[in-house]
């Protein structure tokens, strides 16, 4: 008798789950249809945005020739940097090009403009500023992506709103009942009895439409479950502060946000010299301090020091098909490279590490290319979720029609 009320009492929780799941699907199907498809191809963003001007970031390795010392090649390309050089990059690869990020009063956007140099000649390649098909089409997907391409539209659609802020929160919204459908659909495909596992991780192919449709929708979302929850729980993030302070706070991350009493501060830190200008010594020197704590091969950024500043901030990453997106970071003075700070990623707490790999676990920019790869595969699945779970939807109302005649 326990065990039949128990079954029955599974049942009813099943089937509210079920409820649960077809509604958030239904109602959120369409946007998440246009986030998931968008999504999928901007895990490949960087590589196609490189793949669009491959002079900026290729350059041929000559013979018996090593790179020129970086402040050569800045002095060389003065003339056509502009504004305070805010950070340098070099990659660890041979064929790639030196990049010298600068901002200017009146850039649009957080980044400044990136100028590309080749290492061994000096020469200038371009600058980020490039307009081409590509980078305006990669463009119009974030947009879509994040706003649903609202931000576009000038004249606000609700008053007192502005148009990106709202789709912000429609894509935010829709992402939160793709996680809630996530959670809800693991727990409606659990079988009843173990020995039935197994047909629930197959698909079908030799059955009728319906039945391969219905495998495709359960058997592909829980192999790609994990990954699903993953962009999922950390999509809003970016929609919602509330949502943002909730998940730092329950990770023990979260800050209060400091704001500056003057603008004038906000001003004198902003401002940034070139190497030539400033104090800062042959930055081949603070590498090879940094290389003497973090020994492995990677990519180095560097953080100019702010005017009048007494450190200098260098990141370094490591590369590869399987290596961690995290950096480890170096803070060094300026003027005798004695280390002042030195954050290893790995060393962190768990909590931290999660917290400050958020963008990282949404895009799949977790272990390089092999993740890339796993959130490539897991975003085409999430693209025909909202599909295949109306098709089955629409075919569980046919039948329902039937039972009724």
């Amino acid at each position: 008798m326990k065990k039949q009320v128990k079954t029955t009492r599974w049942i009813r929780i099943r089937k509210f789950l079920n409820d649960i799941h077809l509604w958030v699907g239904l109602i959120s199907g369409l946007i998440l249809l246009v986030v998931c498809f968008t999504g999928t191809l901007y895990v490949y963003n960087t590589e196609i945005r490189e793949w669009s001007a491959p002079h900026l970031y290729k350059v041929a390795v000559p013979k018996e020739k090593e790179a020129l010392p970086i402040e050569t090649i800045i002095h060389k390309g003065r003339w056509v940097l502009q504004g305070n050089s805010t950070g340098i990059k070099i990659s660890s690869d041979p064929a790639r090009s030196l990049q010298i990020i600068t901002k200017k009063e009146g850039d649009k956007g957080r980044f400044g403009t990136t100028y590309f140099f080749d290492p061994y000649t000096g020469n200038f390649l371009g600058d980020s500023k490039v307009d081409n098909a590509v980078n305006r089409f990669m463009g119009n997907i974030f947009s879509l992506h994040r706003w649903l391409l609202l931000d576009k539209i000038e004249k606000p659609l609700i008053t007192g709103l502005e148009n990106r802020t709202l789709g912000g929160y429609i894509t935010g919204a829709a992402t939160i009942l793709f996680t809630i459908g996530v959670l809800t659909g693991l727990v409606i495909w659990i079988p009843r009895k173990v020995k039935y596992w197994g047909q629930g991780l197959k698909i079908k192919f030799r059955g009728n439409w319906k039945r391969i449709n219905h495998d495709l929708h359960n058997t592909l979302a829980f192999y790609s479950a994990i990954i699903l929850f993953l962009m999922g729980v950390t999509g809003p993030f970016w929609s919602f502060p509330w949502y943002r302070e909730v998940m730092q706070k329950s990770l023990g991350t979260y800050k209060e946000q400091q704001v500056s009493k003057t603008s004038s501060n906000l001003e004198n830190k902003s401002k940034k010299l070139l190497i030539e200008d400033s104090d800062v010594l042959p930055i081949a020197e603070y590498l090879s301090v940094v290389d003497s704590q973090l020994d492995y091969s990677g990519d180095y950024s560097i953080s100019m020091p702010e005017k009048g500043g007494t450190e200098i901030s260098i990141s370094k990453k490591k590369i590869g098909f399987f290596s961690p997106a995290a950096s480890d970071k170096i803070v060094l003075d300026v003027n005798t490279k004695e280390i002042k700070e030195l954050e290893v990623f790995t060393a962190k707490p768990f909590n931290e590490r999660v917290s400050s790999s958020i963008k990282a676990l949404h895009i799949g920019d977790v272990y390089g290319s092999f993740t890339k790869l796993l959130y490539f595969i897991s975003c085409l699945i999430a693209t025909s979720l909202p599909i295949t779970g109306t098709l089955i939807w629409i075919n569980k109302m046919k039948k329902t029609k039937k039972k009724k005649k």
